[in-house]
C-alpha cells in the first residue's frame, strides 16, 4: 500500500477535492489556491514514485486526465461564485479549458502511435542491424517520458493566471495565463507531428524480420539459450550468460519477452528478443543445433516445434526442490544436472525422465568460487553468516534469522579463540514478516556494536597506511566505473537500443577487470578482523564464500553453491525435525553441522576451521560436493562444451538421415530448407498460427 510519504500524499489528493469545492463555494480565492497547490504537489510526489495508490484511482473512474478536469471546473464555478459569469474572464477560462481538454486526443493519439511505430516486432542486442536498416534516432525524451502528466500540467499556467486575476480587478494575468496554456498546449502537439511522417518513422517490421534474418544468415548461431519469464525471474537467464560467452560454438540468445531484455545483464553474446510466436517460428534458425533451456514455460513450444535442432534442460540450480524434477522435462531430448545427485531425484521422482536422457556437466557457474586452503596464521578465521529470508508461506523452517538468527551471531562474537563475522541476509528480509525485518534489525545492530568494540580492543591491531592505500584505490576504481556507466553506449528507446546496443568488448573486459580489483581492494579497506554487515548487491554472495572459512546458512541454493568450496558449514533446522530426519529431507546437508534454534552446536563447526586436521566431516564434504556437481577434473565448461558437441552430433546426425530417407522428397518443405546449410528460405507460419500455437 506504499510507505508513510505515500498514505499521507494520497489523503491530501483525496482530501484535497472536496475541500477545493468548499473554497469554491465559500467563495475564497486564497483557500482555493493552497488546496489547488496541495493537489497539483501530491499527485505529482504519487506520480514520481509511481504509487500502487495513485494507480488505483483510475479503477474507479479517479484517473490523471479526470482529476484535472474536476480542478479546472471548480475552477470555473469559483468565478461564478464570486459573480465573474458575466466578465471576459470567465469565457475565457471556459473557452481554455474546452480548448485544451480537445488537445488531449491528439497529443494521446500521437504519443501513442509514436511509441507502437517504434516497437519492433524484434528487439536485439550486439547484433548489426544498422548496416541493413535504417532506424532513426528516438524522440527526446523529454517529449514522451511521462507525457500525459507533462501535457496536463500546463494547465497550471492558466489556473495561477485566472486565480490571480480573480482576486485582482485586471484580467491581464488571466489572459496571460490562459494564451501561454493554450499556445504551449499546441506546441507540443505540433513537435510531435514529425516524428509520425517522413525519414522519421522506423521501418516497417517486414523490413526489420528481413534484416535479422541476413545477420542469421551470415552469423549461423550454433547454439541457442531460449528463456521466457517475468522480470523477476531475469536472474535465471542472467545466471547462464557467462557460460555462453564461453561456448565453444557460435552463441545466441532468445528472449520473448521485452521487461527481460531490459534486465539482461551486460554480455558479448548476440541476442534477440522476439515477444510474437510467429516472428519466432519465421526466423532462420536452420544452424541451430542445440537449443539450452533455462526455465519450463509454456513459450518454450514455440521453439521446441523445430525438429532440425536438440532440446536440452538445463535449469537455473539444482535442488531438492520440486521444481528440479519437472515433468515438462519430458519433452526434451537431454536433461543436464550439475552432478549425480541430479540423476538420482528424477529416478526417485518417476516422472518419465529416462536416466538415458540425463547428462550430468556440472555447474560452470561455481568457477568463481575458490576451494579451501586452511585460515593464513596472520588473521583470524572469518565465518559468514547468510540466512535466506522468510519466504511467503510463513514456514519457520524457512530462515533461521527469527529463531536462530540473535543466537547464532551472538555465540559467533563471543567465540574464543576470536573469528569474524561476517552478516549477508537476503535482499528480499523483512519484505513479507515483521518479525523478519525486526530481527535483522537486531542483528546488524549487535555486528556493529560488536565492530566498534573490537576497534578499540588493543588486542587487535590492522595496518592503517595499507588500508588507506586500499580505500584510496577502491575510490579510484569506483570513479572509473562511474566513468564507464556513463558512456555504457544505451540512449533512447527499445529501437535506439537495438540499433546502437553493440557491445564494446574492449569495455565490457575493462568492466570486469575493475570489478575484481574493487573487490580486493574493498577486503582490505578495514580490517581482517573486523564484524561486518554486507549490504546491497556488492560484494557479491561468492566473493564473501571466498574470504570466509566456514559460513551458516539456511536451506537454499546458498548452501549448495557453497560446497562447491569444500569448506565446512552448518544449516539451520529452524523448523526442529531433529537432524537425522533434517538430512534424509535435505540432501545439502548430509555433510554439514545441524544447528538448533539454540546454536549450541556452533562449536563443532569452529572445530573444524581452527584445526582442519581434526575436521570430521572434511570427507563427507568432498564426497557431496563431487555427488551434487559432478568430478573437479575436466572443468565444469569443459564438461558442458563437450556435452554440446556431442548433442549437436547427435542433431546433424538425425537431419542427415532425414534428408536420405527415400520420403524426404515429399517432406514439409520448411523443414527441408532447414536442413540445408545453403542460405535457407524462411519459415512461413500457415494462417491459423498465433502465439498459442500448439505442437503439430
Amino acid at each position: 500500500m506504499g510507505n508513510a510519504a505515500e498514505l499521507a500524499s494520497a489523503a491530501l489528493l483525496i482530501l484535497g477535492f472536496p475541500a477545493l469545492m468548499l473554497a469554491a463555494l465559500v467563495p475564497s480565492v486564497p483557500a482555493f489556491a493552497a488546496m489547488a497547490a496541495v493537489t497539483y504537489l501530491a499527485d505529482h510526489y504519487l506520480h514520481r514514485k509511481g504509487s500502487y495508490l495513485i494507480n488505483r484511482l483510475s479503477k474507479v473512474r479517479a484517473g490523471l486526465s479526470i482529476r484535472f478536469l474536476i480542478r479546472q471546473l471548480l475552477l470555473v464555478l469559483l468565478l461564478a461564485r464570486l459573480s465573474l459569469s458575466d466578465d471576459l474572464i470567465f469565457y475565457g477560462a471556459v473557452a481554455c479549458f474546452i480548448a485544451f481538454y480537445g488537445l488531449q486526443a491528439p497529443h494521446s493519439a500521437l504519443v501513442t502511435l509514436i511509441r507502437n511505430r517504434r516497437r519492433m516486432p524484434v528487439a536485439t542486442r550486439n547484433i548489426d542491424l544498422k548496416s541493413r536498416v535504417r532506424i532513426p534516432d528516438a524522440p527526446p525524451r523529454r517529449l514522451l517520458h511521462r507525457s500525459a502528466e507533462k501535457m496536463l500540467h500546463l494547465d497550471l499556467l492558466a489556473v495561477a493566471g485566472i486565480l490571480v486575476s480573480a482576486g485582482l480587478p485586471s484580467t491581464v494575468a488571466g489572459f496571460t495565463g490562459i494564451g501561454l496554456t493554450t499556445g504551449l498546449g499546441c506546441l507540443y502537439v505540433l513537435v510531435l507531428m514529425p516524428y509520425v511522417r517522413g525519414r522519421k518513422i522506423p521501418p516497417r517490421p517486414d523490413a526489420v524480420l528481413a534484416a535479422v534474418d541476413e545477420w542469421l544468415t551470415g552469423y549461423r548461431p550454433e547454439t541457442v539459450l531460449y528463456f521466457s519469464g517475468s522480470k523477476d525471474s531475469a536472474y535465471q537467464v542472467n545466471m547462464w550468460l557467462e557460460t555462453m560467452e564461453q561456448l565453444d560454438t557460435r552463441p545466441l540468445i532468445i528472449l520473448r519477452e521485452r521487461v527481460i531484455l531490459s534486465h539482461l545483464a551486460p554480455t558479448t553474446v548476440p541476442v534477440i528478443c522476439v515477444p510474437g510466436g510467429v516472428h519466432l517460428m519465421n526466423l532462420d534458425l536452420s544452424t541451430v543445433r542445440v537449443a539450452l533451456y533455462a526455465a519450463n514455460v509454456g513459450k518454450n513450444i514455440h521453439l521446441l516445434r523445430v525438429p532440425t535442432m536438440k532440446h536440452v534442460f538445463i535449469g537455473h540450480g539444482d535442488s531438492d526442490k520440486l521444481a528440479s524434477v519437472n515433468p515438462y522435462s519430458k519433452v526434451y531430448d537431454e536433461v543436464w544436472t550439475a552432478g549425480r545427485a541430479g540423476r538420482d531425484r528424477y529416478a526417485l521422482a518417476d516422472v518419465g525422465v529416462r536416466d538415458d536422457d540425463i547428462v550430468e556437466v556440472g555447474r560452470p557457474q561455481l568457477a568463481p568460487i575458490r576451494s579451501r586452503h586452511g585460515v593464513p596464521e596472520d588473521r583470524i578465521p572469518t565465518v559468514l553468516y547468510a540466512p535466506t529470508w522468510e519466504g511467503w508461506d510463513g514456514n519457520p523452517g524457512n530462515t533461521s534469522i527469527v529463531l536462530a538468527g540473535e543466537n547464532i551471531v551472538t555465540k559467533l562474537i563471543a567465540a574464543d579463540p576470536p573469528v569474524r563475522v561476517l552478516y549477508k541476509p537476503h535482499p528480499f528480509t523483512g519484505n513479507v514478516s515483521k518479525a523478519a525485518r525486526a530481527a535483522h534489525q537486531r542483528i546488524a545492530a549487535l555486528v556493529e556494536k560488536s565492530a566498534a568494540e573490537r576497534a578499540a580492543d588493543s588486542r587487535f591491531t590492522a595496518d592503517s597506511a595499507a588500508m588507506d592505500r586500499a580505500k584510496a584505490e577502491l575510490a579510484r576504481t569506483e570513479a572509473r566505473l562511474a566513468d564507464l556507466a556513463g558512456t555504457d553506449g544505451t540512449k533512447g528507446d527499445e529501437a535506439e537500443a537495438t540499433r546502437d546496443g553493440i557491445v564494446d568488448v574492449a569495455r565490457h573486459e575493462e568492466i570486469a577487470l575493475l570489478r575484481a580489483q574493487w573487490n580486493d581492494a574493498y577486503w582490505r579497506s578495514f580490517p581482517s578482523h573486523e564484524h561486518r554487515v554486507i549490504k546491497g548487491a556488492q560484494p557479491r554472495l561468492y566473493d564473501c564464500f571466498n574470504v570466509s572459512d566456514a559460513m551458516v546458512s539456511d536451506i537454499s541454493s546458498v548452501v549448495s553453491d557453497f560446497i562447491a568450496s569444500g569448506k565446512p558449514y552448518a544449516v539451520t533446522d529452524s523448523a526442529e525435525v531433529g537432524a537425522g530426519e533434517f538430512k534424509r529431507q535435505n540432501t545439502a546437508v548430509r555433510a554439514a553441522v545441524i544447528l538448533s534454534n539454540g546454536a549450541a552446536e556452533l562449536g563443532g563447526l569452529l572445530d573444524a576451521v581452527r584445526d582442519p586436521a581434526a575436521d570430521p566431516l572434511a570427507d563427507a564434504r568432498a564426497e557431496l560436493k563431487q555427488y551434487l556437481l559432478g568430478p573437479a577434473e575436466p572443468r565444469s565448461i569443459d564438461q558442458f562444451n563437450t556435452a554440446v558437441a556431442g548433442l549437436a552430433l547427435k542433431a546433424e546426425a538425425r537431419n542427415v538421415g532425414r534428408q536420405s530417407r527415400p520420403g524426404a522428397a515429399n517432406a514439409d518443405p520448411a523443414e527441408t530448407a532447414e536442413l540445408t546449410d545453403a542460405v535457407p528460405g524462411q519459415r512461413t507460419a500457415s494462417a491459423g498460427e498465433t502465439d498459442s500455437v500448439g505442437v503439430g
